[in-house]
């Protein structure tokens, strides 16, 4: 992708959604690319990242990060090539990975982004198993769950991308891992290439508190919150004495126009003296690079596996973004928008 006429393409929040986002939602744009001032970079987009949190961010509402404003870019995770600098940090050349979301060129201030070094791993882990998302598995699962070797750690929405690495942390503290996903593939997948002792099918035949129960018959210790609703429902009736659930997302509920009343969890944490900490990744900021090392070295030595879902174009982004809630993607989902201009 080469600069065109010196404009920027970027998808902007049209309007606000009601229930599910769709392409009314959004709208397709383009603008003059900034001039490059003192301290900024013109950066090239390569990868942009798309999430389920993005969902929450189009609603105007109280949240822990501020909604998305009309009439501007998705904001996320991209990483990117520099290709122009006024900072002496920064070359033509570096990798780097922002916030800058949904646009095919930014200028940033330097301050704003971090050097990826590409040698480490292929850059689109930056956004994902050593990105927020990896860290977000790493520090909800060990210091909210806190698994022991023997104990039964079940995760909702366990073949997304932060799923699937807290199930493989957890193996490899020595637990027994069940994960909750909505297909016979991705049940497949979790068994038998990422190591889960067993997973259930929310979709499937055998109600879920049925399939719950042959899978922990042992109960439930730490259970990873990434869905809400009936699922978590299921899961809450199972909670051991001394049971800890980090609450890392709630997907089921995030296109829903009326709040969501299911069954109330005090009582199940009452009674077994257990612990339910809702979480967000920035929260552990300062131990960003404890867990990237960490991360890093299982990657390395083939404990941690990564999988990825990458759509090409950037015109393939709000599909690419829909189908998060359809359950489309295996893993991470990422559009990629370019090619690095070398290497």
């Amino acid at each position: 992708m080469e600069i065109e006429n010196g404009m920027n393409q970027q998808i902007i929040l049209k309007q606000r959604p009601s229930g599910t986002p769709n392409t009314d939602t959004f709208e397709w744009t383009k603008t003059p690319i900034s001039a490059v001032q003192e301290g900024q970079l013109l950066v090239k987009t390569l990868y942009l990242s798309v999430d389920p949190y993005m969902r929450g961010r189009m609603s105007d509402r109280k949240s822990y990060v501020p909604s998305y404003e009309l009439g501007k870019p998705i904001e996320g995770g991209v990483v990117g090539e520099v290709l122009e600098s006024q900072s002496p940090d920064f070359h033509k050349g570096d990798f780097v990975l922002g916030g800058y979301g949904w646009q095919t060129y930014a200028t940033v201030s330097a301050k704003t982004v971090r050097r990826i070094d590409p040698t480490l791993a292929p850059l689109s882990t930056a956004l994902g198993i050593l990105g927020m998302t990896g860290l977000t598995a790493y520090f909800g699962l060990l210091d909210i769950g806190r698994p022991q070797a023997g104990e039964t750690v079940v995760i909702s929405g366990a073949a997304g991308a932060v799923g699937m690495v807290v199930g493989q942390i957890a193996k490899i503290k020595g637990a027994h891992v069940v994960g909750i996903a909505g297909s016979t593939k991705k049940i497949d997948y979790l068994i038998n290439e990422l190591g889960f002792d067993s997973a259930i099918s929310y979709k499937g035949d055998i109600p879920l508190h049925k399939a719950l129960a042959t899978a922990c018959p042992h109960g439930v210790d730490v259970y990873f919150d990434n869905v809400g609703g009936e699922i978590s429902d299921a899961v809450l009736r199972r909670l051991n004495k001394g049971a800890r659930v980090p609450l890392c997302g709630q997907i089921s509920s995030y296109n829903l126009e009326k709040p969501d009343i299911g069954v109330r969890p005090q009582t199940f944490l009452l009674i077994n003296s257990a612990l339910m900490q809702g979480f967000i990744v920035s929260d552990f900021a300062k131990r960003f690079p404890e867990g990237i090392k960490e991360l890093a070295q299982w990657v390395n030595s083939k404990q941690l596996k990564s999988q990825e879902t990458i759509i090409d174009g950037f015109d393939q982004t709000v599909n690419a973004f829909l189908g998060l809630f359809t359950g489309d993607n295996l893993g991470k989902q990422l559009v990629k928008v370019a090619d690095p201009s070398h290497g």
